[in-house]
């Protein structure tokens, strides 16, 4: 060609496609669309299985966390009435102590003696009213017998114990 690509003549130059045309058969290309068909099914198989997979493992673990959080809410609550006990129980214990502290102060025989007098209309004793009582110093309780009492290990027999009580033995 010449330097300028002038071409000489009314006929234009033919181009040279970029390509080379496939000359496969029918039956070539028909199997390669099959094999392509299939190397997508497995393809959107695996696809569909790693969906899956993920899914189950986010599943999993909202559970998991599902789980760890109602646990955390049950000792919250315990916690909660462990914790309204004790401050029952403190109150209780302020009251009892109050209490006691005024059964003390009240159990003053002073006290105790105002209120007999006061509430029951009681008054003490005088000289006239007591009386004195004199006990003889005699012990009323009377001690048992070894022999009116039978012990169930002798050896003696029937007619024996019965001629020993009425000679007095």
């Amino acid at each position: 060609m010449s330097i300028y690509d002038y071409e000489y003549g009314t006929n234009p130059r033919k181009l040279q496609p970029d390509h080379k045309p496939n000359k496969r058969r029918k039956k070539d290309i028909e199997k390669q669309i099959k094999i392509n068909e299939e190397q997508k099914k497995r393809a959107m198989n695996l696809e569909r299985k790693r969906h899956n997979k993920n899914v189950a493992l986010v599943m999993a673990i909202f559970l998991i966390l599902l789980t760890i959080s109602y646990r955390s809410s049950l000792i919250n609550e315990k916690f909660n009435e462990i914790q309204n006990t004790k401050e029952e129980l403190a109150s209780i214990e302020k009251t009892n102590g109050q209490l006691e502290v005024s059964i003390e102060s009240s159990l003053n025989l002073s006290n105790i003696e105002e209120e007999a007098k006061n509430q029951l209309g009681m008054q003490k004793l005088t000289n006239d009213q007591k009386v004195y009582v004199t006990l003889d110093k005699k012990d009323y309780v009377e001690a048992s017998s070894s022999d009116s009492v039978e012990s169930s290990d002798s050896n003696e027999s029937w007619y024996q114990k019965i001629i020993n009580k009425i000679l007095g033995k």
